[in-house]
């Protein structure tokens, strides 16, 4: 404690200018000592012609004050001189020769500090440029794509006014043709009628003679060209080329809603620098997504429970609705999530085995082949968990991962950069298992269960607030 209140008075009576001891003590107006000759040489330092300065609070003088030695403070520090005498054999150095050795060592942080700045500044230079590049890009792209999509509606157009034209000669071919019958049959209905009168008045003679003898050219009436009837249909004319043109809508609008996806997720794919995947749980939790299984997809050895978030192997029949979505034989789910860019979800199972995966939407979901089990084709990435241990399954190859597994599986999608990766999650976090790959679709969640009643699994609900877990 005496050793602290010494060191404490050698800062007390320690110049501000030198760092040393007082030195013929001065206290000047202000009332802040210094020694006489660092002060002097401050101020003969000083652009001032008659303003000077003190150090420490910068108060001005006008004129300069003339020093006179404290005598006070000399004594105390003659004093204090002395008592450093108790701390004999112990190693002191004397505060010039620390200061000068703190330079150094302040020097060198600097240096590093500038080098910092300059990498800094080439870093900051390269991402200009990195921008400007991209906005290039970016606007070649959109007038190449601009020019490519108004050919595609110029074509549209094209066959627009082609089949308008079609449909305007084909009205006119048949309007032409049913005005010629209607000719026909106005020509046809005339000669009728004269033939009527002609009947009429043959038949008003009242000379017998006169009658049969005009009666055999009168009677004879020629052949009907058309004696079938004239069938029409009302409002029914052009509906097979309606029904035609409303088939390819519904296909154009099919492939563009399924190109279009591929073309937002290849624009979202573009991505110059690619974050570093996050070092704790917690660091992962902004990623996280609350991932709720699809009824539509469910399998029907599955049963959902506690509003569709809980999923167990039973062998009950539920007596889903058919859909086409559902997987008829492997007792699987999807989640009805589409996963995309930076994604983190956590599962926790327990009762049985469970594989944990992500698939395409448009995994097969009929059938027991392997395209349609999790982990068995190129559609599907699986981790498949039993007991304390796990593999991992892609496209047929099963690869075992190292060990212990816990009951809780961390999966960390980064859409973009083409990473999958599972955890062990528990006290600590542990990496299972990581896949580099390109991912052309978007991914959904997936779960298939083992064939043990009661084999159970949960999305977990994360929150942000979660106590933080280190990686291992």
């Amino acid at each position: 404690m005496e050793q602290k209140g010494v060191q404490l008075s050698r800062e007390t009576f320690s110049c501000s200018i030198c760092l040393d001891l007082l030195k013929d003590p001065v206290t000047i107006p202000c009332g802040h000592s210094y020694c006489m000759s660092c002060i002097q040489t401050h101020w003969d330092g000083e652009d001032g012609q008659n303003l000077h300065s003190c150090p420490q609070c910068r108060h001005t003088f006008i004129p300069r004050p003339v020093l006179v030695k404290n005598t006070m403070l000399a004594v105390l520090v003659e004093q204090l001189k002395k008592t450093g005498l108790e701390h004999k054999g112990h190693d002191t150095v004397s505060s010039a020769a620390e200061r000068t050795e703190r330079q150094k060592e302040l020097e060198l942080s600097r240096q590093k500090i500038q080098q910092r700045i300059k990498d800094k500044q080439k870093d900051v230079k390269a991402l200009q440029q990195e921008a400007e590049d991209i906005s290039r890009c970016a606007d070649e792209a959109a007038e190449k794509n601009r020019k490519i999509l108004t050919e595609l509606i110029r074509l549209l157009e094209e066959r627009r006014s082609d089949v308008e034209r079609q449909i305007r000669s084909k009205e006119e071919t048949e309007v032409s043709r049913v005005k010629e019958l209607e000719r026909k049959l106005e020509q046809e209905m005339t000669e009728l009628r004269r033939k009527d009168a002609e009947m009429d008045k043959l038949a008003q003679t009242h000379d017998h003679n006169q009658f049969l003898l005009q009666y055999p050219s009168v009677s004879t009436l020629r052949e009907d060209p058309d004696s079938s009837h004239v069938h029409v249909r009302p409002q029914s004319y052009f509906e097979d080329v309606t029904t035609a043109v409303s088939e390819l809508r519904e296909k154009l609008q099919l492939s563009l809603t399924e190109e279009w996806t591929n073309i937002s997720l290849s624009i979202s794919q573009t991505q110059v620098l690619l974050e570093p995947e996050p070092q704790t749980r917690a660091g992962f939790l902004p990623y996280s997504r609350q991932i709720t299984p699809d009824p539509n997809t469910v399998n029907e050895d599955l049963s959902l429970y506690e509003e569709n978030t809980r999923v167990a192997f039973m062998r009950q029949k539920p007596n889903y609705p058919d859909h086409p979505d559902r997987f008829s034989y492997w007792p699987q789910v999807l989640s009805r999530e589409s996963l995309t860019g930076r994604c983190y979800w956590e599962v926790e199972w327990w009762g049985g085995s469970v594989r944990v995966a992500v698939a395409y939407k448009y995994i097969q979901k009929k059938g027991r082949s392997n395209e349609s089990g999790f982990g068995f084709n190129d559609k599907s990435w699986a981790l498949d968990c039993s007991g304390g241990s796990a593999s991992f399954l892609h496209n047929g190859v099963s690869s075992s991962v190292p060990g212990p597994v816990s009951s809780r599986i961390g999966v960390y999608l980064d859409h973009t950069a083409g990473i999958l990766s599972f955890y062990s999650v528990s006290e600590t976090m542990t990496l299972i298992h990581r896949v580099q790959t390109t991912f052309t679709h978007p991914l959904y969640a997936g779960l298939r269960f083992s064939c043990d009643v009661g084999c159970t699994a949960i999305f977990t609900k994360l929150e942000l607030n979660t106590t933080e877990t280190l990686l291992e």
